[in-house]
């Protein structure tokens, strides 16, 4: 066990150590100077998927598909995470994990565009794609190594170690707020989570689009009545973040190196942006042309980082709790700024929202399983994948009940960078693909078309699913345009 435990380190050491997070940033950077800035340039048409609930055949909406993202990117990081961050780096992680953000959502524009344009229908006619299909069928079958590391590494990280974690999370916080027993919360979790995963990604699609927008409006009305209480010290706290970001003040040990380092790896960590998760989900929505599910899956980014984080940023740093570079049990520390400010009920209002994001965390970890598993075996498909769930419906339960039991799933964040950096090597390379998706985009608005459709007859080089973007596809989203 202690071998498989240093080569385990060694490769987190060798993975996020020093190699993914500076590849991470300048990827990031060289999509967005050489896709124009579509971040930027698209930003008001992001919110458009808001009201989009076209599923056309074989999909899911790009709606659902944005909150099956939103679900899986906002979860616990999103809470106890920034708040290490801001202990250990201080206020001007903030601005950091801001910045990160903003890159990371043009990253995710072709990410998601690219598992849109290589998406494939699978046996029971679903759109299915992601990291491993666009390895494949994008850079060959020379490349088929490639995509089997990608796939197994999302497989053991996501659906295995994470879940564990998840439903470890959840049944500490219940036990912490309201004395509810850990087995007791195993089985809760079990039978919720069982419904749900046991219905596929139809069934996670329409739970999503209930719990996800209920979770974010209670965290987000928190923060923004605490924000209210304390708005004379706004500016004042928004020029202290500035400052403390370029190291003008400095209220940590490191200055600006610490504030950089834990702001840049809390936005990563958070958003997931590049790391490959993501377009597992973009690549089920039906989508009109590949680049219009990229910008609306950008905004689940922007939704997590600038929204869902920096609220627990500012309710902590408003409240009058944080303490410079004090070691702190990040979860305590968010109860704490919210019971200063709002009271002790509070804390049970976190727990319960704490609750939801473990929820929907759990249904995206799992589709990330399913998706592997549909990409690694192909026969006996059915078996597998009901092999899968009732896997995860145990180590479910096992996180919850045993407080020690997440020790085991060491493996779960080395195997997140070896994906990540499987995912990054495949984007540089498919990243011309990327761009003529989006000059295609661009060029038909400039032409006055106000919904961009793909046509998979200009790109009959290119190794793609004909039955999810053939004439039949295109006549089909030709007719949703034209009723809409």
């Amino acid at each position: 066990m202690e071998l498989i435990q240093a080569f385990f380190t060694k490769v987190g050491d060798l993975t996020w150590g020093w190699a993914l997070v500076p590849m991470l940033i300048i990827f990031g950077l060289l999509f967005t100077i050489v896709g124009r800035f579509a971040q930027v340039r698209y930003f008001k048409r992001m919110f458009s998927v808001l009201r989009s609930d076209e599923v056309g055949e074989g999909g899911i909406s790009a709606r659902q598909a944005l909150l099956v993202s939103i679900g899986g990117r906002v979860g616990g990081g999103n809470i106890a995470g920034v708040a290490v961050a801001i202990s250990l780096g201080g206020p001007g992680a903030v601005f950091w994990m801001w910045t990160v953000a903003l890159v990371g959502m043009m990253t995710s524009i072709v990410e998601c565009s690219l598992a849109q344009l290589y998406k494939r229908k699978d046996h029971e006619g679903n759109f299915r794609g992601g990291p491993a299909t666009y390895i494949l069928h994008g850079l060959g079958k020379d490349y088929k190594w490639l995509a089997v590391i990608y796939a197994v590494s999302l497989l053991l990280s996501f659906s295995i170690g994470f879940v564990a974690f998840q439903g470890n999370t959840v049944a500490g916080s219940a036990l912490e707020s309201f004395g509810i027993e850990r087995w007791v919360s195993g089985i809760a979790l079990v039978i919720a989570g069982g419904f749900i995963v046991f219905g596929g990604i139809k069934r996670i699609a329409k739970a999503a689009d209930i719990v996800i927008p209920i979770m974010a409006l209670i965290y987000l009305a928190m923060a923004v009545v605490i924000i209210v209480l304390n708005i004379t010290e706004l500016p004042s706290l928004i020029g202290m973040i500035v400052k403390n970001a370029f190291g003008i003040e400095s209220v940590v040990g490191g200055g600006i190196g610490a504030a950089i380092e834990q702001g840049m790896k809390r936005g990563l960590f958070s958003n997931e942006a590049g790391l490959g998760s993501a377009p597992n989900v973009a690549a089920t929505a039906y989508a009109t042309h590949p680049v219009s599910q990229g910008i609306s899956q950008s905004l689940s980014v922007f939704i997590d980082t600038i929204l869902v984080c920096s609220a627990t940023a500012f309710m902590i740093l408003l409240s009058g709790v944080y303490q410079p570079g004090a070691e702190v049990d990040g979860i305590v520390l968010a109860q704490q700024a919210l019971t200063s400010e709002l009271g002790a009920w509070s804390q049970y209002i976190l727990t319960i929202a704490l609750l939801l994001f473990t929820l929907s965390s759990i249904m995206y970890n799992y589709y990330m399983g399913e998706n592997a598993i549909n990409f690694l075996v192909k026969k006996n498909i059915k078996m597998a994948t009901f092999i899968l769930r009732v896997v995860v419906i145990a180590i479910l339960f096992v996180g919850a009940a045993a407080p020690n039991a997440t020790t085991v799933f060491f493996f779960a964040d080395p195997l997140m960078g070896v994906l990540a950096l499987a995912n990054l090597l495949a984007l540089i390379m498919l990243f011309p693909r990327a761009k003529r998706l989006l000059d295609d985009f661009a060029g038909q608005l400039r032409a006055g078309v106000k919904v961009p459709l793909f046509d998979a007859q200009n790109y009959e080089k290119l190794d793609l699913d004909m039955a999810a973007w053939g004439k039949d596809a295109v006549e089909e989203a030709k007719a949703l345009k034209d009723n809409s």
